[in-house]
């Protein structure tokens, strides 16, 4: 099941990058990325409310907190970025930058999270690198 969202969210992210390139057209990235956010914050805490999930907030720890916070820290200097990136540049070039971040993970996890290193995952790094580079400097 995982996989499913997995290609939905890739989905997703290609739709957004596609029509943030075409709606952030006269408009300060900064700006645009601040409406994306109120969309996305409306969305999520709606879907809470719709699910009921609100009442579990009580039950979430210091460390998730912390971590919460830092990764939409993280998200929001990402999307910042990625906008501003994204007006002054082509959309075909942007994009594999900003998926570069996929390779970055992956270091990561080995790093971080203690994840297994294998040759699988050190082939499929390599190859997005690869892929990356060739993408950008056509």
């Amino acid at each position: 099941m995982w996989f499913i969202y997995a290609i939905l969210a890739a989905l997703f992210a290609a739709l957004t990058s596609i029509l943030a390139k075409i709606g952030i057209e006269n408009v300060n990235s900064h700006l645009a990325t601040a409406i994306r956010t109120a969309v996305v914050l409306v969305m999520a805490w709606g879907l809470v409310f719709i699910l009921g999930k609100q009442g579990e907030i009580a039950d979430i720890s210091r460390k998730s907190w912390l971590f919460l916070s830092l990764s939409g820290i993280a998200t929001g200097l990402s999307w910042l970025f990625y906008y501003r990136a994204l007006q002054i540049g082509e959309a075909s070039k942007v994009v594999p930058v900003d998926k570069f971040s996929v390779v970055i993970t992956i270091v990561l996890a080995f790093v971080i999270l203690g994840e297994a290193v294998t040759a699988k995952t050190i082939i499929g790094g390599l190859l997005i690198t690869a892929g990356t580079f060739v993408l950008v400097w056509q």
